[in-house]
């Protein structure tokens, strides 16, 4: 064992590791779900990440996200999620964007950045919808999480294509949207079919535009739980459009 992926080649096989090495996958909100997103596919190999994300770290995300540590307070979270990839696998391309996604925005930065798949792990509604609708206009396949906060119960996590998910608000949401733009329902999403705890009453609109009004209670381990369940499906379509011959 001589290489930082000999145990996934033993899985994969050597074809299976050098395919992944040459994928490009763009991560859009590397917080929660997004920062298990990115470590799980730069543990897997994948040889181009793009990060992009706004927000810097807050005391609140300490409880759940993997680039918040005291230490990385104030700090944006693509920069501390790319020095951690870098210090993983060393040779993966990692590239950052601190910008806000929104509808104008969304099909330019796409087009720029030149991602093969994207994963969406946005919260804030509107966003997600420009997000998707735009790769979906361009041929960019996009794999989704839905909501992981006010959930406590691991066992009610599921995977489906947006039109067949239940429960969840954000996807309800997500789904009435997309309808309006004229965007298909057919992606797979990472999902809770528990119903969710409460949330706070909203807050003072004092946040970037599109971005939830409300808090949302979280616990440590759901947005992990989504996130490696979202990194597993990108990476099984990866190795599925490479013909991978170790997939079944």
């Amino acid at each position: 064992m001589t290489h930082p992926f000999a145990r996934t080649e033993i899985l994969l096989g050597a074809q299976g590791v050098r395919n992944l090495a040459d994928r490009h996958v763009l991560i859009a909100g590397v917080g929660g779900v997004g920062g298990y997103v990115a470590e799980n596919l730069a543990r897997a190999g994948i040889g181009r990440l793009t990060l992009v994300d706004h927000d810097v770290v807050g005391i609140s995300n300490i409880n759940r996200q993997l680039v918040a540590l005291h230490s990385t307070l104030g700090r944006p979270k693509v920069e501390v999620m790319a020095e951690r990839i870098r210090d993983i696998h060393p040779q993966c391309q990692v590239v950052t964007r601190q910008t806000f996604i929104d509808a104008d925005g969304a099909g330019a930065l796409l087009q720029d950045l030149g991602a093969e798949l994207v994963a969406d792990c946005i919260d804030a509604i509107a966003c997600k919808a420009a997000l998707i609708a735009a790769a979906q206009q361009l041929g960019i396949p996009v794999l989704s999480s839905m909501g992981a906060g006010n959930r406590l119960d691991p066992r009610r996590v599921r995977v489906a294509r947006l039109n067949q998910t239940e429960i969840c608000p954000l996807a309800r949401e997500l789904r009435a949207l997309l309808r309006k733009m004229g965007a298909s329902l057919s992606f797979l999403t990472v999902f809770s079919d528990e119903a969710p705890a409460p949330a706070l009453p909203p807050a003072a609109a004092d946040g970037p535009p599109g971005r939830a009004k409300t808090i949302n209670g979280t616990i440590s381990f759901m947005p992990a739980l989504f996130g490696a369940l979202l990194a597993g499906l990108v990476i099984h379509q990866l190795l599925e459009n490479g013909e991978n011959p170790n997939i079944v």
